[in-house]
């Protein structure tokens, strides 16, 4: 029996964009792969073929470590060229995390170099390195939610609305984006792109609710299901997590459990939330996400978070965590019912959030989302 090919695998924290740049070109030409978020393996053997590991355990606080290839990495920036175009990127996320990662593949394979924004992301700090960027070549960069409602907030500023019309598309993803601070993009003229996926899919890989080219997606038992070339080769070291996550089907194709509840209509796929974020309150099951994705369209809940905690009456019950600064426009009571009034209508009187929580600054991930354990735990103390 022929061994199979190894290929060495050299951690990194990721911190050193240039070193990065460097190591992932050298992945991606057969050199060893790189480990990112998972420094307690200094060295190890992976599969040949594979480009990069990524250690991560999300907003649920369960560790992976996510095995992708030199292949699925490449088709997932040549599917974003084929739906976007190519051109020039700023770097705006951190490099670990796919997404960040990504934008580093696409400008390796076009053949540019991207700008790296330091530091904490502001408006002014991206107002200063998109209009440096400006010189006749197309710009993209890709951001979470909270960066675009943080610039939408700061439009009245010329610059900063003169860098966000700059881009011929910005990627938005890592959670949902609050319909108000679309449409407040919108109308400033900037031009969001809203893409679904995860690092087992190479990043995102549905895009504006469209699948990229050669990508498929269905859905099974209401779970949503990817297939394409940008797949994950699985999860280092838990075979039998690969092999639950990851099916092939009667006719051999390969397909990604998401775990993402949703539907597909005409070729349109719709994302309804976790699977497993869903709580029971007075026997009645309730989908956090659905109720976070109402509330948040409520003016000055359009950064909130929604959790689910114990509670004595119901069982549990859901809580609105929120950050001071969101400008609320009624009483934090008043407030209060009309999200409870907004879910009512649309979901039920069983899925009303029990409680608004404001506190000076939520919990958030080194890649930009909600640290919802964080966020969970403080509101169980505070219920």
């Amino acid at each position: 029996m022929t061994q199979a090919k190894s290929r060495e695998l050299v951690a990194t924290t990721g911190d050193d964009v240039g070193e990065l740049r460097d190591m992932l070109v050298r992945a991606l030409d057969g050199g060893p792969a790189i480990g990112l978020g998972m420094l307690g393996d200094q060295r190890a053997e992976v599969e040949e073929g594979t480009a990069v590991v990524i250690g991560t355990s999300g907003s649920t606080g369960i560790p992976k470590r996510v095995v992708l290839s030199g292949e699925a990495l490449r088709a997932g920036a040549e599917s974003t060229a084929e739906r976007i175009g190519s051109g020039r990127w700023l770097l705006a996320l951190p490099a670990g995390y796919v997404a960040g990662l990504q934008v580093l593949v696409r400008s390796i394979l076009s053949g540019t170099t991207p700008v790296v924004l330091h530091g904490s992301f502001s408006p002014r700090a991206f107002a200063e390195a998109t209009l440096g960027m400006l010189a006749g070549t197309p710009l993209f960069t890709s951001l979470v939610p909270a960066q675009i409602a943080t610039l939408v907030d700061a439009a009245d500023d010329p610059t900063v609305l003169a860098a966000l019309q700059a881009y011929q598309a910005i990627l938005v993803g890592g959670q949902s984006l609050p319909q108000p601070v679309r449409e407040r993009a919108a109308e400033l003229g900037a031009r969001l792109v809203r893409t679904y996926g995860s690092t087992e899919t190479s990043g995102g890989c549905v895009y504006d609710g469209i699948p990229l080219d050669k990508v498929a997606v269905r859905t099974v038992d209401g779970e949503l299901q990817i297939a394409g070339p940008m797949l994950a080769d699985g999860y280092l070291g838990d075979a039998a997590l690969t092999a639950r996550i990851f099916t092939r089907d009667e006719h051999g194709i390969r397909w990604y459990r998401t775990g993402d509840l949703g539907i597909v209509e005409d070729g349109v796929v719709r994302v309804h939330g976790r699977a497993d974020n869903v709580i029971v309150s007075g026997g009645i099951n309730v989908s956090l996400d659905r109720v976070e994705r109402i509330v948040r369209g409520i003016p000055g809940l359009t950064g909130a978070v929604v959790v689910g905690v114990d509670d004595p009456r119901w069982g549990e019950a859901s809580v609105i965590v929120a950050p001071r600064g969101g400008a609320l426009r009624r009483s934090e009571s008043e407030q209060l019912e009309h999200a409870r009034a907004a879910v009512a209508a649309e979901i039920g009187k069983p899925a009303r959030p029990a409680r608004l929580i404001l506190v000076d600054e939520l919990a958030t991930l080194p890649s930009g989302k909600p640290d919802r354990e964080t966020i969970r735990r403080i509101a169980a103390e505070l219920h």
